[in-house]
């Protein structure tokens, strides 16, 4: 048993003698490195090829490519609101006297000229106060007559006939007002258009300015959108956007402009209320149709790399640098500014550009100048 161990072991002291590779014949050659693409989505890490392009089967290091901030949403490249279709211009029309409604001649949604009667009140009260108001006009005339007359005779001073002059031309003035408003008592439409909505009925007492009808009038049309108070810094009244209507079976593109932006939050939805001017659209498009409005994202996306990534080369956020792999897969250490700190890595203040291939992972075992190939995933 002992011969035999004694054997075997022989056996090994042999193999172990034999001639081992160089130390360094492993590591001979480019290092290889975990690289990453900056700027780019997360969705897109892995079809971006590597720079330079110069070895066949190598690319950058799958879904670990460099973005936005996670935690700020900017992934995007345009946001998208919901909103409504509407004229440019909606008047709500009113009775210029209060009364009792007892007709109303048209209904949501019809179509309207200017001067085409939309609603009466009972005129009976008006009418009576017209004629009180004529009564009184007739005695007022009357009385300036018989004064006139009497200066002439010198039986009157020319005070009292000013006093009745001014009595006449008071009562003149409101017979014609009591006239015009039994003239009230009838409601007109002021513009072409369309009846979006009836705000009240037969039979209600309105008060004079209480809206009766919303006339959209014909002509330009818009979209009312809201918009997020995060969204509101990029956008500015004139910025052009596309929008797409949802009953539009040919998914027709219109053009868009930002027109009217509210300078207050709406304090229950703390959202921006917001109108765009649709470009080129037809005059007979309906109103409310449900569009999405898009608008390209205007701020500038915060770059993010992983912590692994630094190299720290002295105190405080300034001191921290990278390596970038050039178009020859040659690594070049730069210095960056760091911003703040995030769950994604560290957010950049400068330093980097977009597009710019780094070193992800092992920076503290490169050297400048130094030659390294990009590890496939």
């Amino acid at each position: 048993m002992n011969k035999s161990a004694l054997l075997i072991a022989c056996f090994l002291l042999a193999a172990c003698g034999e001639k081992l590779p160089p130390p360094d014949a492993a590591s001979s050659g480019p290092k290889l490195v975990k690289a990453m693409t900056v700027g780019a989505g997360p969705s897109q890490a892995d079809v971006s090829p590597p720079v330079g392009g110069s070895e066949p089967g190598l690319r950058a290091w799958g879904g670990n490519k460099v973005g936005a901030d996670s935690s700020s949403n900017q992934t995007a490249s345009e946001n998208r609101y919901s909103g409504e279709v509407r004229a440019r211009y909606e008047s709500q029309l009113a009775f210029r006297v209060g009364g009792k409604i007892v007709a109303r001649l048209v209904d949501a949604g019809a179509r309207v000229k200017a001067g085409q009667p939309l609603a009466r009140l009972d005129p009976a009260d008006l009418q009576l106060t017209a004629v009180q108001a004529e009564a009184n006009r007739s005695l007022a005339a009357a009385e300036l007559q018989r004064t006139q007359e009497l200066k002439a005779k010198n039986f009157v001073s020319q005070a009292a006939l000013d006093a009745k002059v001014s009595t006449a031309q008071s009562a003149t003035a409101q017979a014609q007002l009591a006239k015009n408003q039994a003239d009230y008592t009838t409601l007109v439409a002021d513009t072409t258009g369309v009846v979006v909505a009836v705000l009240a009925e037969p039979g209600q007492v309105v008060a004079a300015g209480q809206g009766v009808f919303r006339v959209a009038r014909d002509g330009e049309r818009e979209v009312a959108i809201n918009l997020p108070e995060a969204h509101i810094a990029g956008l500015k009244v004139g910025a052009g956007g596309t929008a797409q209507l949802w009953a539009d079976a040919t998914d027709k593109v219109y053009r868009v402009v930002l027109r009217e932006l509210a300078p207050a939050a709406d304090p229950a939805t703390r959202t921006f209320a917001a109108r765009v001017t649709l470009d080129a659209a037809p005059a007979d498009l309906p109103l409310g149709l449900t569009a999405t409005v898009s608008f390209a994202r205007q701020e500038k996306q915060p770059l993010v790399v992983p912590l692994a990534a630094l190299l720290q080369q002295g105190a405080g956020e300034r001191g921290a640098a990278v390596w970038v792999i050039g178009a020859d897969h040659t690594v070049s250490q730069r210095a960056v500014e760091i911003e703040r700190y995030s769950d994604a890595g560290a957010v950049l203040k400068s330093g980097l550009n977009a597009g710019e291939q780094i070193v992800a992972a092992g920076a503290f075992k490169l050297v400048a100048g130094e030659k390294v190939r990009i590890a496939v995933p």
